[in-house]
């Protein structure tokens, strides 16, 4: 399969119709380029609070809301391109009030035979903590698809090996991210590519680019799109499948192969993901030596 995953800049939107071309063009391009699955950015979707104005754009909570209330639309134009376009679509994440309790951090997912499902942050940073008051949502999900098992790590989330190692029967691990500083990008690039190495997968790292003065949480952003395997037999021995160029919008694509997966996790050089449960003896016995 072809893969494209997104360097993604958000654009101040004046109207509806505005916002679905853009997302038709984006698609279509990667179509256009053979990409069978898609993948958006964490907080793509907070362009979507400049349809209610400057005041509520630049507002935390307010931009919350604002764009919480057009999910329900935006999953509809998903849903039809990813029918129109025959292809597989992690749509940008988004702070969505789902219930009486705190917004929680959502990627969709689309199918091009109309389903979606989605998958909710589960370790929130910092800033989405203390500041935006962002809270963990559901559960890890596998999405069993045409194009192989599919996991989501959302940013932060991919730092954490646990989380990974849920995901270990996952062919791919889509991480959206959205870092305002190099150092941030690479944290998350490093989380990404250990995730790789210990599963024996590909992972698919998407990034917010662009500054916006519009807003107070997607102010600022680094990073490109990236796709990682194990740096093993069938893999560059850097593990970098593919990388986009920092800091410029548009894709980054990849030809991934099931079967080169497969065979890494059977016959591998090394077998991190086999053996991955022999750590918990060494790590349970560790002893105090003074020097």
């Amino acid at each position: 399969m072809k893969v494209a995953t997104a360097a993604y800049n958000l654009d101040w939107l004046d109207s509806w119709a505005q916002y679905e071309d853009k997302l038709d063009r984006w698609v279509s391009e990667a179509i256009g380029q053979g990409a069978e699955l898609l993948v958006f950015p964490e907080y793509g979707a907070m362009e979507l609070s400049t349809l209610d104005g400057a005041e509520v754009a630049r507002d935390l909570e307010r931009s919350i809301r604002a764009v919480s209330d057009r999910m329900e639309a935006a999953q509809a134009l998903h849903q039809r391109l990813a029918q129109a376009y025959n292809a597989y679509i992690l749509g940008a994440s988004a702070p969505v009030v789902d219930g009486p309790g705190r917004p929680v951090n959502r990627a969709a997912f689309y199918s091009p035979d109309g389903q979606k499902d989605h998958q909710d942050k589960q370790i929130m940073t910092r800033f989405e903590r203390e500041d935006w008051d962002i809270a963990p949502g559901g559960p890890l999900k596998l999405f069993d698809t045409a194009l192989g098992k599919v996991g989501v790590l959302i940013c932060y989330d991919s730092e954490f090996p646990l989380l990974g190692r849920a995901l270990q029967d996952a062919d791919l691990i889509l991480v959206p991210s959205c870092t305002e500083a190099l150092a941030g990008y690479w944290r998350v690039r490093i989380g990404a590519m250990s995730r790789a190495l210990e599963n024996q997968c590909v992972t698919v790292m998407a990034s917010l680019v662009g500054n916006n003065d519009w807003s107070e949480a997607v102010d600022m952003n680094t990073g490109t799109g990236g796709i990682f395997g194990p740096p093993d037999k069938g893999f560059p021995p850097t593990g970098v499948l593919s990388e986009g160029a920092l800091n410029q919008p548009g894709w980054t694509y990849a030809d991934i192969d099931l079967s080169a997966i497969a065979e890494v996790r059977a016959d591998g050089h090394v077998l991190n993901r086999t053996h991955w449960e022999e750590q918990s003896s060494r790590v349970n016995s560790v002893t105090i030596s003074p020097l």
